[in-house]
């Protein structure tokens, strides 16, 4: 059969090495045609099929990578092999038979990948949701047909907020076009004819396209409505050249970024208008996507967080859909050539640099739907292996022209994303680690012993302040710290309370920066330090939070979320190691509100600023009080994945739910709700459409949202 001649020829070494790359695809693909059309009759060949799938998947993927890693290449075919296996049997059983659990799986390959169904696997395994990748298509198609659709009542609330703008900005949607095909870019056009919102334009720039059906299509919209202009290039100059030409054509104040395949909700200019009233003085917007599969079903919701810097550095999260003024645009020089499928990305990055993180607003609401197809990075990062140097190039040419001392590097080579490597400054600045501790015994000579061992940060001097040990072997142990040159014990006899340690340490340290640390910490990176000093000396920022695992690789801490299940709550807690979180959120560095105190670096005088922690608070979310403190001065806050330590199980506080400590956590939960109420809801480093419940993993979709359709 097609599929064994398939297997026979590659899962040989030696075939790989020498197979033309371009024939092998090919090949596949005819393969993969003759048994889906041979399938209908045959329930054992839709399992063949599938597996085709993922194979044709692994060549795609390592495609610009193969001939030099074989070997591996090979390796990473098989291993996907054997877990898309495993994947259709479980999906099988959970999608009600084979016809639907083919069509789910093979459409799941096509849009994510061969990581994609790892992710799954891995997911499916571990049980815990949705917090590591996006919803079902089920559960977001319940979702949209509840919150998201847009009807006739709908659209009459518009027209008649409409009447009160003080503003009716005219939007130049800039399209660059190129032998697009001919269903799309006709469904591209009518989406934008289709909006609310009037006060448009449709900028299109034809890249020199060689069919001749792509003119015929252009010409007749803009003879059917005179708001689409048209430039027809003469000479290809691929999509930057192509967009400056439909940027050429704008007059409007605002310019929407929009491709030749994808889809805009009759809504999208309407809110882009209605934002641009509330934020007058903002000069960037961006909102939240989806992508539409090859059925034209919206799947992949993408609801991103507020403007967040860091994590700007370390992906693209401004498109889509990215409206920027026009004025900006043209003040920056539009776009660059060389930066050709990241070319937004570096347009983003030069306007922010111009206008500052306070001229970008996000708009809480899906308003652009990312068509998935062959060679389109919304199904695949690697689809188009030139756009990720292209983004590289554009953030390292961001670096130099803020004058950053910071190096970039690439930490996954499946996901699309980028780690900003801050250097610290020399000679490196004193740090002062604070470790709390009563009872402590091996747990804090562990701590201490893995801080000496472990850690290549030099500078810095280790306060311990020990509070009421009763036994003779913490007692001990606690002495002897004494015998380091840079260790000091403090002896303090009032009862065991985190917070008024910490306040009495901070007192003593010579440093200019403070390390709190629980003493069941183990350090487990080396640069750890240097990695949270070098971001806690950035301008502006306030707390610097790390990764804390559990023994048995879960994530432990990750950043909290305001709101999460009450007060605050952990985000990705229990993901597994390998796994990346909601699109890659739990892998790249960003701005949070809080982050836990069991590792915390800050700048002292950002710590007396605000008042050091809140003695108040003696039980519970001292931390998370501390950071919005921070928040409210001005700061920002930072959780970097690439600071990592074991968090041992803590055995000096006990449980909350301790019928002794209840009152007293009670009365912490109601010091916060009054102080920080009209924050549970609004996290900006999360979004609306999100869950806060109890019961709920992050990450899930709100029901209901917390912001309205039209908010």
């Amino acid at each position: 059969m097609a599929y064994e001649k398939l297997k026979e020829k590659y899962t040989a070494p030696a075939a790989i090495e020498e197979a033309n790359q371009a024939s092998r695809i090919a090949e596949l693909e005819a393969l993969l045609a003759d048994a889906l059309e041979n399938s209908k009759a045959n329930s054992v060949l839709q399992n063949k099929i599938l597996e085709l799938e993922t194979e044709l998947s692994g060549v795609h993927e390592s495609l610009s990578w193969r001939i030099t890693r074989p070997l591996r290449a090979l390796n990473r075919l098989g291993t996907a092999y054997c877990l898309a296996i495993q994947t259709v049997r479980r999906q099988v059983l959970m999608r009600g038979g084979l016809t639907h659990a083919l069509a789910y799986y093979v459409s799941t390959i096509r849009r994510e990948g061969i990581g994609g169904i790892r992710a799954r696997v891995a997911r499916l395994q571990s049980g815990i949701g949705f917090a590591d990748g996006p919803p079902s298509d089920e559960a977001y198609g319940e979702w949209i047909a509840r919150y998201d659709t847009i009807d006739d009542e709908a659209v009459q609330r518009m027209r008649a907020a409409m009447q009160g703008f003080a503003r009716q900005p005219l939007i130049s949607v800039v399209v660059p076009v190129y032998n697009s095909d001919p269903v799309f870019l006709q469904e591209m056009i009518e989406s934008v004819r289709a909006q609310v919102y009037p006060h448009w334009e449709l900028c299109i720039a034809d890249d020199a396209s060689t069919n001749p059906e792509v003119r015929d299509i252009l010409q007749a919209a803009a003879a059917a409505d005179s708001r689409i202009r048209l430039a027809f290039r003469k000479e290809n100059g691929h999509i930057s050249e192509a967009s400056n030409t439909a940027l050429a054509l704008a007059t409007g104040e605002l310019v929407a970024l929009l491709d030749h395949d994808d889809v805009l909700p009759p809504h999208a200019l309407f809110m882009v208008a209605l934002y641009s009233n509330r934020h007058p003085d903002a000069r960037m917007f961006y909102s939240d996507e989806d992508k539409l599969d090859a059925g034209g079903r919206r799947t992949m919701p993408f609801f991103k967080s507020d403007w967040n810097p860091e994590m700007f550095l370390s992906r693209n999260m401004f498109s889509h859909l990215g409206v920027i003024s026009l004025d900006l645009i043209r003040q920056v020089g539009g776009f660059r050539r060389g930066f050709e499928g990241s070319q937004d990305y570096d347009l983003a990055l030069r306007c922010v640099e111009a206008v500052g993180d306070g001229g970008v607003v996000h708009i809480p609401h899906i308003l652009y739907h990312w068509r998935i197809v062959p060679g389109s990075t919304a199904g695949s990062a690697g689809e188009k292996p030139y756009a990720q140097i292209a983004a590289r190039r554009a953030l390292e040419e961001h670096l130099i022209r803020q004058k950053l001392p910071a190096t970039l590097e690439e930490p996954s080579e499946h996901l699309p994303v980028f780690r900003i490597r801050y250097a610290v400054a020399q000679p490196e600045p004193l740090v002062t680690i604070i470790v709390s501790t009563r009872d402590g015994g091996e747990p804090l000579l562990r701590c201490l012993g893995s801080i000496r061992k472990r850690t290549i940060y030099r500078n810095y001097e280790i306060i311990v302040i020990e509070s009421g040990s009763e036994h003779a072997k913490s007692l001990a142990s606690v002495g002897s710290l004494g015998l380091a040159d840079n260790v000091r014990v403090i002896h303090d006899p009032s009862p065991f309370s985190f917070v008024a340690l910490c306040n009495r340490a901070v007192a003593e340290a010579r440093g200019a920066y403070l390390c709190l640390l629980d003493s069941d910490i183990e350090v487990m990176s080396p640069g750890w330090l240097n990695e949270m000093v070098s971001l806690a000396a950035r301008p502006g920022t306030g707390a610097v939070g790390a990764r804390l695992w559990y023994l048995d690789g879960k994530l432990r801490h990750g950043g909290f979320i305001i709101g999460l299940g009450g007060v605050a709550g952990p985000m990705h807690h229990m993901l597994a190691r390998g796994q990346s979180g909601y699109f890659q959120r739990a892998i790249v560095t960003q701005n949070l509100s809080a982050v836990t105190a069991a590792c915390l670096v800050v700048g002292k005088k950002a710590y007396y600023e605000v008042g050091g922690l809140d003695e108040s608070l003696a039980l519970a979310f001292n931390d998370v009080d501390f950071c919005l403190r921070l928040l409210e001065a001005g700061y920002r806050n930072v959780w970097t994945p690439y600071a990592e330590l074991h968090h041992h199980e803590p055995a000096r506080r006990g449980s909350n739910l301790e019928p002794e400590k209840q009152q007293r956590f009670m009365q912490d939960i109601h010091s916060m709700e009054a102080r920080w109420g009209q924050r549970f809801g609004s996290d900006p480093a999360y979004n609306p459409n999100l869950s806060l419940a109890v019961d709920a993993q992050p990450f899930t979709l709100a029901s209901p949202p917390r912001v309205g359709q039209f908010d």
